[in-house]
């Protein structure tokens, strides 16, 4: 196959690719037109990878420089309980798109997720290892109210059977690999120092300009911050030469891939500036997972501190799942407010069909609640619970949690441990009620039952092979055999 030159695919971005049709999601078989003067808002969502609550300036930090995102704090709201509904990436990836708890889309763990072979619990593998087709996405739910639908980066949801193109997005770029040297679908060339970020604003940019007439809803999914640790050797040195702060990890080859991500939000701004577009755009800012401390087999450097949070990608303690939100929405959100309402990536989905008009389509489930009345100023949603369901070993032991006002419940599946916290008097999760408090405990253990019940969530069970001499080795999973991005799986 013939590879796709750069001013081709730019070119030709505003066409797209073959995508799914939006015809009879809403019963009636047509797509609902728009008008020249009164267009539903854009929608630009742009989801960081593995980037930390505490990693960028307006959420703390002190020696990570991100002007530009904390610019669009700014000018928006800045969430301060938003959550991933998963301590990993391709279950918040599903959960996003389809507005529902991974456990019910039944992508629990990353796609292929981990193996321990001796640990003492079994512990499931995802349903299948991508999003079903059948999923109606919130890209394929726009398409009925008129939106263009572009796609650019990580999509780690399964192999090209299962891309984009067929869950609603009209153009796309997928990548994987590294930050240099990475891989891209379609077969793009590329310069011999092209880097990742760079590359997907770019793709990203010219998304915009070729459907600034137009309704659209960019999702620009980046692979940084994820590791391997790689940057412009130009920043790294910026950052090895910067004063550090007595506390923190502090790593300037990751500091230097968060100022790559922030200018990719600083040139995505300037091209809707550019374009007029400023004022008639949702931009919303997330990460999938809490922040990185070190690789699960603890190889490599430190990469990256949550504290005050505890622990990291991987838990369901705060630092692996709560992640920095930001909402920018001219003429509605109002500028530089925050919002401490506890907030999930399941809730995506139901606030851009407010936003854009689409109706919820036909038989397909919403776990997530609209995020609009807290847009408009509101304090509260009507929402008792948020929960988490992680039966798998990462960076802790698996296990399960929800959090209810400002009480969160931890059970750990391997003994049956409960761990309670009240997250306003102790957001580091240092203190541990359940003893103290036996009744809440029980009452919310109930309900996280009740919950994995309600979606038949699959759990671990004792593992006939279990040595506790070798219960922490890992292994590899089997799987079938892969080859680059065209294979099962989302990269080599």
């Amino acid at each position: 196959m013939r590879r796709t030159t750069r001013r081709e695919f730019l070119g030709n971005i505003g066409a797209g690719v073959v995508g799914a049709t939006a015809a009879g999601l809403l019963g009636s078989g047509t797509v609902r037109a728009q008008t020249d003067t009164k267009r539903p808002p854009n929608i630009v969502f742009i989801l960081i990878d593995d980037l930390g609550w505490a990693d960028v300036g307006c959420y703390g930090n002190t020696f990570n420089e991100t002007p530009h995102i904390d610019a669009l704090a700014k000018q928006g709201v800045r969430f301060t309980s938003a959550y991933a509904a998963c301590p990993v990436c391709s279950p918040t990836r599903a959960s996003i798109l389809s507005g529902q708890y991974p456990a019910r889309i039944g992508i629990t763990d990353f796609i292929p997720g981990h193996y321990r072979p001796y640990a003492q619990l079994e512990v499931p593998v995802n349903r299948q290892q991508y999003m079903p087709l059948e999923t109606v996405t919130i890209a394929e739910a726009l398409k009925t109210a008129g939106y263009t639908t572009g796609m650019f980066g990580k999509w780690h949801l399964g192999g090209m059977e299962y891309f984009p193109d067929k869950q609603g997005f009209d153009a796309m770029l997928v990548t994987g690999g590294r930050h240099f040297k990475f891989d891209t679908h379609p077969d793009i060339e590329l310069d011999e120092d092209a880097y990742l970020a760079e590359t997907l604003t770019e793709y990203a940019e010219a998304f915009i300009e070729a459907n600034q007439d137009k309704s659209f809803f960019l999702y620009l999914s980046h692979y940084a911050v994820h590791i391997p640790l790689e940057a412009r050797q130009a920043l790294i040195e910026k950052y090895e030469a910067k004063k550090k702060p007595a506390t923190g990890v502090n790593n300037p080859i990751y500091a230097a891939m968060v100022e790559h991500v922030d200018d990719s939000v600083g040139q995505i701004m300037t091209k809707l500036r550019e374009l007029d577009l400023e004022e008639n755009t949702m931009v919303v800012f997330m990460s999938d997972n809490g922040g990185l401390y070190r690789r699960f087999d603890e190889a490599g450097p430190a990469v990256t501190s949550n504290a005050p949070l505890r622990d990291e990608k991987g838990t369901l303690y705060e630092g692996g799942i709560r992640e920095p939100l930001i909402v920018r929405w001219p003429g509605v959100v109002d500028a530089a407010t925050t919002c401490d309402e506890p907030v999930t990536s399941v809730d995506f989905y139901p606030t851009f069909l407010d936003v854009s008009g689409a109706a919820q389509p036909h038989a397909h489930i919403l776990d997530g609640v609209s995020l609009v009345p807290l847009l408009k100023g509101g304090k509260r949603l009507k929402r008792k619970n948020i929960y988490w369901h992680y039966p798998h070993y990462h960076h802790s032991t698996p296990a399960g949690a929800v959090r209810a006002g400002d009480w969160k419940l931890i059970e750990f599946f391997e003994d049956g441990r409960l761990e309670l916290y009240n997250l306003r008097d102790d957001i580091g999760e240092t203190r541990n009620l359940a003893a103290e408090q036996p009744k809440r405990a029980e009452k919310l253990r109930k309900r996280l039952a009740a919950w994995r019940d309600s979606l038949d969530a699959a759990m671990p069970v004792p593992n006939p092979n279990h040595d506790p001499a070798r219960a922490t080795e890992w292994g590899r999973r089997p799987v079938a055999k892969k080859r680059g991005i065209d294979a099962k799986g989302q990269s080599k």
